[in-house]
C-alpha cells in the first residue's frame, strides 16, 4: 500500500535509552525504514565473561526490504560499534562523514565485509534522499572531529536528531558547529528535537576542548624533567592533536600505544584531521634513543580496560614500558559511569611504582550541558520532545529542561528501549513494543550466551560445581562403582572429606530409594539426585552449589 500523508511517522528506539552506549534508532514511515546510528555497549558487572553487547535488529530483520540506510552521526564505539555485526545480517547503505566512514571501513575490514557494504561519504550540509525521507547533515561539534546532526525532512514535518553534540565556539580543527542553520530549521518548523542527554544534569556550559591544551602547556612547562604518560579515548583526535602540538612545542617526541589509537591517528593523519609536525612521532622501539625528558606516550587505556596499553604497563605485563619513579601519567578523561573502581586500581597500581599520576582538569566533555541543550530548544523551537542517549536520570532532567523551555509537558516523552512512538502534527502517542534486548558477545560467538547460561554462569561463580558419577549396572540398575564426587569452587577436598563422604551416603540413598521403588528413568533418578543432594548441602553449610549428576551403565 502507498503512504498517505494522514498517517503517522514511527520513532523507534532499539537502543541507546536508559544506558549509555548501544544507540540505535529505526524511523519509519510506509515502506521506507531510515536507522540512524549503530552502536555497541560495554558489559555489565553481573554479564560475566561477556566481551561486548550489541543492540537486537529483530524488527530490523523482519522489515528488511524496507530499510534504505543506515546514517551515522559520528564516529565513537557506542555509535558504530556494532556495524560489522548488524551488517552480517542486513547489509545496509551507510552514509556518514568522511572520517567517520574512515573508521567504519576500518572496522569493516577486521571483520571482510568491506567489498559488500555499499558506502557514501557526505558532507556537512548535504542532503540526501532515503524513501520518503530526505536527510541533511548539520555541523556540530563533539570529542571526535566530523560529527553530525541529522535534520530528517519526513511527510509528517522535520525530525531534528543531534546525535552526540556540545556547542564549542573555539574548537580545536574545522568549524563550530552550525548554529545559523538550526535557527532556520526553528523558522520553518522543527516537530520534534531527538537530543543528547548525557550532561543533562550538569548546570552550565561544557568547556571549549581548547582549554584542554592550555592546560597540557602548563602540565609539560612543570615536568620539564620528567617522562610524561598521557592516557586517552583512542577516538578524541582533537585531544591527541593538542597533546602533539603541546610536546612540539616543548620539544618532545610523541610515542603512540594502543591498538585503537594507532589505527585512529593513523585513519585521521591520511584524511587530514591531525596535523603531525615532522619527526616528532617516533616508533616504541626508538625510545631508548631518547631521554625520558624528551618522550611523550600517549596511550589507550584511561578507562582502566584490563587490556588496554595503561593497565598492562601499570601492572608491568607490557613488554616495551616499565613505570619508573618520577613519570608522570595524566588522565586526559573522565571514568565512564561504573568504571570509576578499575581507574581507581590503575591509578594505584601507577603511583606504588612511583609514578606521579594527574587525573583532574585535563579533560572537558564532548557533551551539551543544561545551557547548551536550552540554546538548542530556543533555536529549534520543535513542538515535541524527545530525550535521547542517556541512562534515565539523564533522560528525566532533559525531559524537565525541555519544559522550563516552555514545551507543554504531554509533548515531551521518556521512551524506552523498543517502544514505538507514533508522531505526526496531532499524534504522539507510544503504540506498542518490539523486541530490543541487547545481544551477547562472548568471543566468536554472538547471541549463543543468552539469560539462562548467564544465570548458570552467576551460579557457578557464586556457589561451585558438584559433580556426581555413578555407574549403573544395565537392566538391574544396581550400582557397580561411586558413586565419587568431584567439587570445583565448592569446598577444597583434602579438608572436607568428611562432608564429601557424607555426600556418598546421601546420593547412596537416593539410589536405593529409587531402585526400591522401581524408578529406571533417568531423568528421574537425576532428579531426586540433585534435589536430596542439595537438600542436604544447604542444612550443613547455608550453601547451595551446581549439582551436575552423571550416570553411565555397563
Amino acid at each position: 500500500m502507498k503512504a498517505t500523508h494522514n498517517q503517522p511517522v514511527k520513532i523507534i528506539p532499539l537502543g541507546g535509552l536508559e544506558q549509555i552506549g548501544m544507540n540505535i534508532t529505526a524511523i519509519e514511515y510506509g515502506d521506507s525504514i531510515i536507522v540512524i546510528d549503530c552502536g555497541l555497549s560495554f558489559p555489565e558487572d553481573e554479564m560475566l565473561g561477556i566481551d561486548l553487547v550489541i543492540p537486537d535488529v529483530t524488527y530490523l530483520m523482519e522489515n528488511a526490504d524496507k530499510i534504505k540506510g543506515l546514517v551515522i552521526t559520528h564516529g565513537h564505539e557506542d555509535h558504530i560499534g556494532a556495524i560489522p555485526y548488524v551488517e552480517k545480517e542486513l547489509n545496509m547503505p551507510i552514509y556518514a562523514t568522511k572520517l567517520t566512514m574512515g573508521i567504519i571501513e576500518n572496522k569493516l575490514k577486521e571483520h571482510n565485509l568491506l567489498a559488500n557494504v555499499r558506502r557514501k561519504v557526505v558532507k556537512h550540509g548535504q542532503i540526501i534522499n532515503l524513501g520518503c525521507f530526505r536527510i541533511e547533515f548539520i555541523k556540530t561539534n563533539h570529542s571526535i572531529a566530523d560529527a553530525a546532526a541529522l535534520a530528517i525532512y519526513t511527510p509528517v514535518g522535520t525530525l531534528i536528531h543531534t546525535g552526540d553534540f556540545k556547542i564549542d565556539y573555539t574548537p580545536v580543527f574545522g568549524e563550530m558547529i552550525d548554529l545559523q542553520r538550526f535557527a532556520e530549521l526553528g523558522k520553518k518548523g522543527v516537530l520534534a528535537l531527538m537530543a543528547d542527554s548525557t550532561n543533562a544534569e550538569r548546570p552550565g556550559f561544557t568547556q571549549s576542548e581548547k582549554t584542554v591544551g592550555r592546560t597540557f602547556d602548563h602540565l609539560f612547562d612543570d615536568n620539564k624533567d620528567h617522562r610524561i604518560i598521557i592516557a586517552t579515548f583512542a577516538s578524541n583526535v582533537d585531544r591527541v592533536q593538542q597533546i602533539i602540538n603541546s610536546a612540539y612545542k616543548y620539544g618532545r617526541k610523541v610515542v603512540v600505544e594502543g591498538r585503537s589509537m594507532v589505527n585512529i591517528i593513523q585513519t585521521a593523519t591520511e584524511l587530514g584531521y591531525i596535523r603531525i609536525p615532522d619527526n616528532t612521532l617516533i616508533e616504541i622501539d626508538s625510545i631508548k634513543n631518547y631521554p625520558d625528558e624528551k618522550i611523550v606516550l600517549i596511550t589507550t587505556g584511561s578507562q582502566g580496560e584490563n587490556m588496554a596499553a595503561l593497565s598492562r604497563i601499570a601492572a608491568s605485563l607490557h613488554n616495551k614500558i616499565t613505570i619508573k619513579p618520577g613519570d608522570v601519567v595524566i588522565f586526559s578523561s573522565n571514568p565512564i559511569p561504573g568504571n570509576e573502581k578499575a581507574v581507581f586500581k590503575v591509578i594505584n597500581e601507577l603511583e606504588m611504582k612511583g609514578a606521579h599520576v594527574i587525573f583532574q582538569d585535563t579533560h572537558v566533555s564532548g557533551h551539551a550541558c543544561q545551557e547548551e541543550l536550552k540554546l538548542m530548544y530556543a533555536l529549534t523551537k520543535p513542538k515535541y520532545a524527545i530525550p535521547v542517549h542517556g541512562e534515565y536520570r539523564h533522560l528525566k532532567r532533559h525531559a524537565e529542561l525541555a519544559v522550563e523551555m516552555g514545551i507543554p509537558k504531554e509533548n515531551v516523552k521518556i521512551l524506552t528501549t523498543g517502544d514505538v512512538l507514533n508522531i505526526s502534527d496531532d499524534t504522539f502517542e507510544i503504540a506498542g513494543r518490539v523486541p530490543a534486548q541487547g545481544i551477547l558477545v562472548d568471543g566468536l560467538g554472538v547471541g549463543d550466551v543468552g539469560n539462562i547460561v548467564l544465570r548458570d554462569r552467576q551460579h557457578l561463580s557464586q556457589n561451585g560445581l558438584i559433580i556426581v558419577i555413578v555407574t549403573l549396572e544395565k537392566h538391574s540398575n544396581q550400582i557397580l562403582a561411586g558413586p565419587d564426587i568431584v567439587s570445583r569452587g565448592f569446598v577444597y577436598v583434602r579438608e572436607s572429606e568428611s562432608l564429601l563422604d557424607d555426600c556418598r551416603l546421601v546420593v547412596e540413598e537416593a539410589l536405593d530409594e529409587c531402585l526400591r521403588r522401581n524408578i529406571t528413568d533417568w531423568g528421574r533418578i537425576k532428579g531426586s539426585i540433585k534435589d536430596s543432594l542439595s537438600e542436604f548441602l544447604w542444612k550443613r553449610t547455608k550453601r547451595s552449589p551446581m549439582i551436575l549428576p552423571i550416570i553411565s551403565e555397563v
